[in-house]
């Protein structure tokens, strides 16, 4: 998969603006604050009908204007494609082909990408939702089904809240939350059922990978942490119902806070190195090192799962890695991965890829080569 092209119209500080792209490492250098990262965001917008940093799509609008429009041309191995999305305070419209799509969902893995920043060196150390959201991206880009069932879920939880808190002063509402009790039941059977097979599929790569970075004096394993009597090895009838009975069992304390207690909404990924926890007791390093593993593993698992790699962006994060994790990404996606670098300086990049890539220089959202 490769980003031939790339256009915007008021996004953010981006004006009116053409990129074209024929390297397979694409460096963006400049001092901080001048677009770097948005160049990055509106490549992940694309992929993903949403950006990694904001949940306003408002925010995207350039100042003063009307509307916000990225578009894109990718060479895939079945042939090109063409990506819009336009933005606009009443909401935004995505195209694949020049064909407006009815539902983002249906838009959602027509490119896939795979962001690493900064803050997903805490995706390890970080709050549970941080870990949640890594899921439903991950998830979402190979199997876009899912991104509709975490919107029927995450629908259902306003309304049960909501009756859960009626119920405080309303009786007659338990008959409501009987109703939300089933649909909830329902869609979470779904939901649970693709977070356990990612999780076992991303584990095989990740123990792979960070074996590989420490030369094999490290094991690393995940295990999902459910907040609900699930397991794989359920029938959907079987998980269904034992949900459901558990849903029915904890309603007296979920009317008491007024609030849904248990769901895919409180669930967590655990990380573990030899039987430790690296949440709790890992180091710095073996922390950023499980991290950078996970990112290398979502690569593999794309790829895997559709027959071809996302494309990389690599927002500021090399400064923060140290030269052998650095080789390690850099040697695992040569060749391979069209990757998008956003860097300050070219000091600290040790690799002999990075002296190879296309620089373009970014300041006041003017991009140059």
């Amino acid at each position: 998969m490769i980003l031939k092209e790339l256009k915007f119209e008021h996004y953010r500080n981006l004006e009116n603006l053409t990129l074209a792209f024929d390297a397979p490492i694409i460096l963006f250098m400049g001092p901080n604050a001048q677009g770097k990262t948005n160049l990055l965001e509106s490549i992940y917008f694309l992929a993903m009908a949403k950006s990694h940093r904001t949940s306003k799509d408002k925010e995207l609008i350039r100042w003063n204007a009307d509307y916000a429009r990225l578009a894109c041309h990718v060479e895939k191995k079945h042939g090109p494609l063409s990506l819009e999305i336009q933005l606009t305070p009443r909401g935004k419209k995505a195209k694949i082909n020049s064909l407006e799509q009815r539902k983002l969902s249906d838009y959602i893995g027509a490119m896939n990408v795979v962001m690493f920043a900064p803050e997903d060196l805490g995706i390890v150390k970080g709050n549970p939702q941080i870990r949640r959201r890594f899921l439903d991206m991950e998830i979402g880009q190979v199997s876009p089904a899912y991104l509709y069932h975490v919107s029927q879920y995450q629908k259902i939880i306003q309304q049960r809240n909501q009756a859960l808190r009626e119920i405080q002063h309303q009786k007659q509402f338990r008959d409501l939350l009987d109703i939300y009790n089933q649909q909830l039941a329902a869609v979470s059977v779904k939901i649970l059922q693709k977070r356990y097979r990612f999780i076992e599929k991303i584990q095989e790569w990740a123990r792979e990978i960070h074996a590989q970075i420490t030369q094999g004096t490290e094991k690393l394993d995940l295990s999902y942490e459910c907040s609900l009597p699930f397991s794989p090895f359920m029938s959907h009838e079987q998980a269904q119902e034992a949900i459901y009975q558990h849903l029915t069992t904890i309603r007296d304390r979920e009317i008491a806070r007024g609030i849904s207690l248990a769901g895919p909404h409180r669930d967590d990924i655990n990380f573990f190195i030899n039987g430790t926890s690296v949440q709790q007791y890992g180091s710095q390093g073996q922390q950023r090192t499980t991290a950078l593993s996970l990112k290398l593993a979502e690569i593999e698992l794309i790829h895997q799962e559709v027959g071809e790699y996302p494309l990389l962006l690599l927002d500021d994060v090399l400064s923060e890695l140290d030269e052998n994790r650095q080789s390690h990404l850099l040697n695992n996606i040569k060749d391979r991965v069209q990757t998008f670098v956003t860097t300050t300086g070219v000091e600290g990049l040790y690799h002999q890829t990075l002296k190879q890539a296309s620089l373009y220089r970014v300041r006041q959202g003017i991009v140059t080569l």
